[in-house]
């Protein structure tokens, strides 16, 4: 499903306001942080990820890995901070980043 512009906007603005949930050290996609990703885009939809990597061309494959893996899709990309969106199914209005804002 691709995002319209106006939806990546509103994205980028509410993730503003976000703090990382998830963070991927140097061990990358370990089990751990693939189940910690998946709880957190079906409870949030949309969430920030911290990747602590130095190399640019690493970190830049890391999230498109991740991103096939989790299959959600990437918004933003600053520095060591990745936001990412992936609908949920049932969203929980008490826990959605979207329904939230």
């Amino acid at each position: 499903m691709a995002l319209t512009s106006e939806k990546i906007k509103a994205f980028k603005s509410i993730g503003h306001k976000l703090k990382p949930v998830v963070t991927i050290s140097e061990n990358g996609l370990s089990e751990g942080v693939k189940k910690e990703l998946e709880r957190a885009l079906n409870d949030h939809e949309l969430i920030k990820i911290k990747i602590t990597c130095e190399d640019r061309t690493e970190k830049k494959e890391l999230i498109k890995v991740l991103c096939q893996t989790c299959q959600c899709q990437p918004i933003q990309a600053i520095g060591n901070i990745v936001l990412v969106y992936r609908a949920s199914k049932e969203p929980n209005p008490k826990l959605s980043n979207l329904l939230r804002a």
